[in-house]
């Protein structure tokens, strides 16, 4: 059996990963932003705010740990977790519209996003990073057993992938000057975003029906 000890380092490792995950999530949304502005990127531009909705989910789950590290009851972030499960599928759902009406009107116009050696950075430096994190989270959550920080992993894989797609597409564009190339892996993109708005639509609903059971009292 696992001892107290084993918990706590555990938590404080899934701690420190959290704490580089949303630090990460924070840069990347905001140079993936900027350079998907800059090149007129559609393909940067979702990634970006994808990692947004991603640091968003980070942080709440950032606060859930510390408080679990520090033997805090984890009501409060509980309700802050559902809400912020909500907010994330509302999001993501908006987020696959546009990237589907943005891609149909960037395609037929023939916009041509601009080459972008920082986009192309800040996803490379991503698909390095996002398996290594993922990998050292499940090595921590098999002391921790959290179904919140599981989710996570989840998401950090799905954020691997989406970086590959974005890695691809914007070096088509850059290195062989193949412009549609990032709006189809913005498409492709849009496969990922899609699987992550189903879930996080599915976990919003269940956790509308969590509270209503929960405060369910018999009538005498």
């Amino acid at each position: 059996m696992l001892d107290a000890a084993d918990r706590r380092a555990a938590l404080a490792t899934g701690i420190r990963l959290e704490v580089v995950t949303v630090g990460w999530m924070l840069v990347e949304a905001v140079l993936a932003i900027g350079a998907g502005i800059a090149a007129r990127s559609l393909l940067l531009t979702a990634f970006g705010l994808d990692s947004v909705i991603e640091l968003i989910s980070g942080a709440v789950l950032l606060w859930r740990l510390s408080l679990e590290a520090r033997g805090s009851a984890t009501q409060p972030v509980e309700r802050i977790e559902h809400r912020a499960t909500q907010i994330s599928a509302i999001l993501l759902v908006l987020l696959c519209v546009y990237v589907v009406m943005v891609g149909v009107i960037g395609l037929v116009t023939r916009l041509e996003p601009e080459a972008s050696a920082l986009g192309l950075g800040v996803s490379a430096v991503a698909v390095l990073v996002m398996p290594v994190l993922a990998w050292r989270k499940r090595l921590a959550n098999r002391t921790i057993g959290s179904s919140a920080l599981r989710a996570d992993i989840a998401e950090t894989i799905t954020c691997a992938y989406m970086a590959g797609a974005t890695l691809v597409g914007v070096g088509l564009n850059l290195l062989a000057g193949l412009w549609w190339a990032e709006y189809v892996a913005a498409f492709a993109l849009l496969v990922f975003i899609v699987m992550e708005a189903r879930e996080a639509v599915e976990a919003s609903r269940e956790s509308d029906a969590v509270p209503a059971n929960n405060g369910e009292t018999p009538d005498r």
